[in-house]
């Protein structure tokens, strides 16, 4: 049912999408007093929170709902025609070196749409968590799975499924802000408080060898879509140093980044970053 719905919104020109997403975004603001104080807790903890930015990031996260069906199942030729990619010269190079391109990418703008543009010149491994509703779940899986693209999940299998890619050559895709499973990350610093940060990136770098590159796909105002830029990545993808290239990439478009994300929670059975004793609080989100 949600996928035949999916579809249907697909058709939808991609302004009007966006345009209601925004309207639901601001609404989920006014009425969610829990997104609101963390879009507003993390927005102030990067020294970025005034009233209208902190509308302005709701409207985007609404945007990002709004468009993610027409990304996921509309004609390819309208997706495709929509996505202008800058620094293509700098994937070409990564992939013509032979051991796989890692990319990254935070919770900013459009990160499906920057899959897509990775797929017009290879196939590409993105690595997520799967939603826990099965109606959901199918819904991601399908619409995630579009040509060139292959989605794996936040797993066992899914890591093994990450490094099988890298091997052949091909390119992964990583949210380096999602907070890892306990014992899958430490505590590195993200715009000044510690925060659980993923170890994946710098372990499969060192197994690999893999070229390691910053993509970020830009929402354009108006349903124009979306720029997708790819920058070099410099030096290994540490913890510190990945949430360092986060923080630079955010504050370029900051209206853009998921703020109502719980980036500081403190994973079930991980030690606190104060050393104390974990009690599972804010494990969801």
């Amino acid at each position: 049912m949600l996928v035949q719905l999916a579809r249907l919104v697909a058709r939808l020109p991609l302004s009007w999408s966006q345009g209601v997403g925004a309207a639901f975004g601001r609404l989920a603001l006014a009425l969610s007093g829990g997104f609101r104080r963390k879009s507003a807790d993390n927005l102030a903890q990067a020294g970025l929170l005034d009233d209208a930015r902190l509308r302005r990031t709701a409207a985007h996260v609404g945007r990002a709902a709004g468009e993610t069906p027409f990304v996921w199942f509309g004609a390819h030729e309208r997706v495709e025609a929509r996505i202008v990619v800058e620094g293509q010269d700098v994937l070409d190079r990564a992939r013509s070196g032979g051991r796989g391109v890692m990319l990254l990418t935070p919770h900013l703008g459009c990160f499906e749409a920057a899959a897509r543009a990775v797929a017009r010149s290879g196939p590409i491994t993105v690595l997520y968590k799967p939603p826990r509703l099965p109606a959901v779940r199918r819904l991601v899986e399908t619409g995630r799975a579009s040509p060139g693209v292959r989605p794996v999940p936040a797993s066992a299998s899914g890591v093994r499924g990450l490094l099988r890619a890298l091997k052949r050559g091909e390119a992964i895709g990583v949210l380096p802000d999602q907070v890892p499973s306990d014992g899958d990350g430490v505590w590195a610093p993200f715009f000044g408080r510690p925060a659980y940060t993923m170890t994946l990136p710098q372990r499969l770098a060192r197994l690999t060898g893999a070229t390691v590159l910053l993509a970020c796909g830009e929402r354009l105002p108006a349903g124009a879509g979306w720029r997708v830029r790819f920058e070099a990545f410099d030096g290994e993808p540490t913890p510190e140093a990945l949430n360092r290239a986060m923080e630079s990439m955010i504050r370029a478009i900051p209206d853009q980044y998921f703020w109502g994300y719980n980036r500081y929670k403190t994973p079930p059975r991980a030690t606190p970053a104060d050393g104390g004793a974990a009690d599972g609080a804010g494990a969801e989100g």
